[in-house]
């Protein structure tokens, strides 16, 4: 602390991303990361890219991967903002759609960088509890008489959790709201959800967010995109624009749009993730798990009758490194990321023994 900082400064409770440890034979599961690596197109663009002379400013607009990214989902390029990963692109959207007199409504129990925007940008919220079985009620985000949401934002699948909404209740969200702006955050779609970027053409209030650091296992070059209504992307640019005027470098810009072309490996890769997360389900309910349905690449569980800080200490002490979170309702879940076969193996056995001892 100190006198020097702005007043804004001493009431932020800043986000806490997962631990990055360094620890030897690290079975690493508590940030979601993709187990299988960048496709190899996009190495090879990055790496050409170095070649091509770091010494130039990149395109401020990086109209290159716009145009890759409006062929891939059938929008046009007016329609799409890139940022440095997903929580740049949200942070502008707090900023420009989401900071009106009334309150801004999410989850109680989501990604918890939502609450720190808000503390940071002045944004009154609203939290809007889940249900007895941790999903998202679709008739809570409806008016309900003189009240009515400022704007509206969650991700789908739902973090921590990994509950999926369906399509049609985001729509009946997203048409039941026609003067507030909804934002779905999709970090996670690509494995096993129906992304909404299929409704932004009908509805100018819906703005749709990925990342390319999850399915694309490019988190260590952090680009995210939204898709919506041109006049959402405007405000959008309009904030970027009066904040940081290169967002994506010429690596980033080069490797995404490799990424976005290659569809197959894309595909593939997902579907693997995919295939390990149904084992591991099955193998940690035949260990007495509860484990709540999930759309991610990670599942989210606990034991009846062991606490969940003292599993995830005892994962520690054998290199397996998970996700615990402390706050109500959820204090007794573990949040496990996919992994290889290989890391998800050594995940189940480790319990085994730790529920055996």
């Amino acid at each position: 602390m100190s006198r020097y900082w702005s007043a804004v400064v001493h009431g932020l409770t800043p986000y806490v991303p997962g631990e990055q440890p360094k620890l030897d034979n690290l079975v690493k599961l508590n940030t979601n990361e993709h187990p299988y690596g960048p496709s190899p197109r996009a190495l090879e663009a990055i790496h050409a890219a170095t070649s091509d002379g770091l010494r130039l400013y990149p395109d401020p607009n990086a109209d290159a991967l716009k145009q890759a990214l409006a062929r891939r989902y059938k929008v046009t390029p007016e329609q799409i903002f890139v940022g440095n990963g997903s929580d740049e692109v949200l942070a502008h959207a707090f900023m420009a759609l989401l900071r009106h007199e009334r309150p801004l409504w999410f989850p109680d129990i989501t990604y918890s960088f939502y609450p720190v925007y808000c503390g940071l940008y002045d944004i009154a919220a609203r939290t809007i509890p889940l249900d007895a079985d941790f999903a998202i009620r679709t008739e809570d985000y409806l008016p309900q008489g003189e009240e009515r949401a400022g704007a509206i934002i969650f991700p789908n699948p739902n973090a921590p959790t990994g509950r999926l909404l369906p399509l049609a209740d985001i729509e009946r969200i997203v048409a039941g709201n026609p003067d507030a702006v909804v934002v779905v955050d999709e970090a996670y779609v690509d494995f096993g959800g129906e992304s909404a970027l299929a409704l932004v053409d009908r509805y100018p209030n819906l703005l749709v967010i990925q990342t390319f650091s999850k399915s694309r296992s490019l988190a260590g070059l952090r680009v995210g995109f939204a898709v919506g209504h041109a006049a959402l992307i405007e405000a959008l640019e309009r904030v970027k624009n009066s904040f940081n005027s290169y967002p994506l470098d010429r690596l980033a810009i080069a490797g995404a749009v490799a990424s976005v072309e290659d569809d197959d490996y894309f595909v593939d890769s997902c579907r693997k993730v995919v295939a390990t997360r149904e084992r591991v389900v099955s193998d940690l309910a035949a260990l007495g798990f509860d484990v709540l349905p999930s759309a991610a690449n990670f599942i989210f569980a606990r034991h009846p009758q062991r606490d969940a800080a003292e599993l995830a200490a005892s994962l520690r002490q054998r290199a397996i490194i998970v996700r615990h979170f402390r706050q109500p309702r959820i204090e007794q879940f573990l949040r496990i990321t996919i992994g290889t076969d290989a890391q998800c193996q050594t995940l189940v056995a480790a319990l085994k023994d730790i529920l055996a001892s």
